[in-house]
């Protein structure tokens, strides 16, 4: 079996599991998943999203945010820590959004990442779940979850995506980044991992040398 070959079953499997996967971060406007991207680093999706539900009822625009007071900004996402360095690049960012791309988002990789605070994770889930282009968000569950499978052996996150577009089928990158944050938390888990549950056994590497190693 190949590399890919290999992909694809995981990716299948990985479907069968989780049929209905979807962004985690709650968002009604293409800026507010940008947003939510950034106030995640070093927070939980689910404290972004209550986080989120004052912020985008307050400021509803690209245009609101550019021109918000800083230090309002910050009241709000105060729970999501590193609250002042975030309230800063969300504000820049639409600014620069205003001023360098016409208020509207722009649609590459190389563009998106010179947004104050957007690095190539929070640049390629937009280009996924906003612009459906084939897109792989290495999150540290993609990371630990791929290197586990052997389908990388990096640890390094834009080596790992770069990996992972040559394996993983197009039209099925962005729900199996969806479908790894959910089989994280799930069964594959950074300690305690669940392997007598998972259903991708047969498929992983690590699984099977702890197998060898114990007979």
């Amino acid at each position: 079996m190949t590399k890919k070959e290999k992909a694809i079953d995981i990716c299948r499997l990985l479907e069968e599991k989780y049929p209905d996967a979807a962004c985690s971060l709650i968002y009604n406007a293409p800026h507010e998943l940008m947003i939510a991207g950034r106030l995640s680093a070093q927070c939980t999706d689910a404290r972004v999203n209550i986080v989120t539900k004052e912020l985008f009822a307050k400021y509803r625009t690209i245009e609101d945010f550019a021109n918000a007071d800083i230090t309002d900004v910050e009241e709000i996402v105060k729970p999501c820590g590193l609250y002042k360095t975030k309230a800063k690049s969300v504000v820049e960012m639409c600014r620069q959004i205003m001023t360098d791309f016409d208020g509207e988002i722009p649609q590459t990789i190389d563009e998106l990442t010179t947004l104050s605070g957007i690095g190539r994770k929070t640049a390629n889930l937009i280009m996924g779940d906003v612009f459906h282009k084939p897109s792989i968000v290495t999150d540290t569950h993609c990371i630990r979850i791929c290197g586990r499978l052997g389908l990388t052996k990096s640890k390094e996150p834009q080596k790992v995506e770069m990996d992972l577009l040559k394996i993983i089928p197009k039209d099925k990158s962005t729900n199996f980044c969806h479908r790894l944050v959910l089989f994280g938390r799930d069964v594959c888990k950074a300690r305690g991992e669940k392997c007598e549950e998972c259903p991708l056994t047969e498929l992983c590497k690590t699984y099977k040398q702890k197998k060898k190693s114990t007979r």
